[in-house]
């Protein structure tokens, strides 16, 4: 019996230990700029709309490759403040993941005022040691 439970103890010990396991940042090269190609700053949209991403300086991989000079898309929706940039960015419906390596989505906001903004993230979704990050764009969807 007591075997067991010093193995139940290594056992959830371990565990824990992976789960606390950080993916480090990855560095970029110098000179990439991230932008929202489309809608544009202050444009009028639908509730469905286009969103098209741009990257010049860097490629793009989906998550979980591990390619030097690449990253994945991430959309920040309606952000006041920035999530941990030390961390694997959570997929929520105010950050939204294109692990796949999308350049562009559709998505349904509420009519009102909002703000996008793009966040590049490595092969494990964390943010690069300098967050590459497009300028904040606002709409008004009608």
């Amino acid at each position: 019996m007591l075997k067991i439970s010093l193995f139940c103890i290594m056992f959830m010990i371990s565990s824990n230990t992976f789960a606390l396991k950080q993916e480090p940042a990855s560095s970029a090269p110098s000179g990439v700029n991230v932008y929202i190609i489309s809608p544009v700053d202050g444009a009028t949209v639908s509730p469905t709309f286009t969103v098209r991403f741009g990257l010049s300086g860097m490629g793009i991989a989906p998550a979980g490759i591990d390619r030097v000079n690449t990253a994945h898309h991430h959309l920040l929706i309606d952000t006041q403040v920035l999530p941990d940039l030390t961390k694997p960015l959570q997929a929520t419906d105010k950050v939204r993941h294109f692990g796949g390596g999308q350049t562009e989505t559709e998505i349904t906001l509420k009519p009102g005022k909002h703000t996008l903004q793009l966040l590049l993230g490595n092969y494990a979704h964390v943010p690069h040691d300098k967050p590459l990050m497009s300028k904040k764009i606002t709409v008004i969807v009608k």
